[in-house]
């Protein structure tokens, strides 16, 4: 369970904790909560709230763990008008079943998952099958993205324009994004599948457009640490 936005009281059978402090997914880093199978969470919203729960089924017997804007690990990827910045939430060493959990914020006009890349077969540690979500929020309630969606052997290619509130289920095949220029658009990846890695193979006719990155872009970080 993410806490896109506001404050409430979360009890997961080891007693009530305040947790949240952004306002929205623009305004500062997560609190989530991991809860393996056999855990109820109960919520009491002390602010108007929103929520993404991101689930796969499982019946490891592991442990809850409260994650905190101190626990996540920020990092710029890219370059140039394809940079943006990677927050990890349940990265791939977090003890987890099965689930990943990543926030990606991408400036106005930049390109984000670029080059395309894909990761629709099982071969570690080249490449693993996941199933992703992208769920998407926008600076502004009229910002949108285009969110393209192809395979290699051109029997798929479709571009979807996503708007504030939309999610994209990618199955499999290459899924590059682009921010429509003056909007920063926000998306949730929800990631699972045959092994708990990130391994994937970028579309060979445009991985050359790394020599091209050579500073990020200065707008980035979009977002810190929220303030008390």
């Amino acid at each position: 369970m993410v806490l896109l936005g506001g404050i409430c009281s979360a009890d997961w059978g080891e007693g009530s904790k305040q947790i949240g402090r952004r306002k929205n997914v623009f305004d500062g880093l997560p609190y989530a909560l991991y809860l393996p199978a056999g855990f109820r969470l109960h919520l009491e919203p002390q602010t108007e709230c929103e929520l993404a729960a991101c689930s796969v089924p499982s019946s490891a017997q592991l442990k809850p763990h409260l994650i905190t804007p101190a626990d996540v690990s920020v990092s710029l990827r890219g370059g140039g008008n394809a940079s943006r910045q990677i927050v990890d939430v349940v990265r791939p060493d977090f003890p987890a079943d099965k689930l990943m959990i990543i926030e990606v914020y991408t400036p106005s006009g930049n390109w984000s998952s670029y080059p395309p890349h894909k990761h629709d077969v099982h071969n570690p540690p080249h490449e693993v099958d996941l199933d992703e979500i992208y769920y998407y929020r926008t600076n502004h309630a009229s910002g949108y993205a285009y969110h393209r969606l192809y395979t290699a052997d051109g029997k798929r290619d479709v571009t979807l324009t996503v708007t504030d509130g939309d999610a994209v289920l990618v199955r499999d095949g290459y899924h590059p994004v682009v921010a429509g220029h003056g909007y920063n658009v926000y998306y949730l990846n929800c990631l699972a599948g045959s092994a708990r890695s990130l391994a994937n193979t970028e579309d060979p006719q445009h991985r050359w457009v790394r020599t091209m990155w050579e500073t990020v872009d200065s707008r980035l970080p979009l977002v810190t640490a929220s303030r008390d």
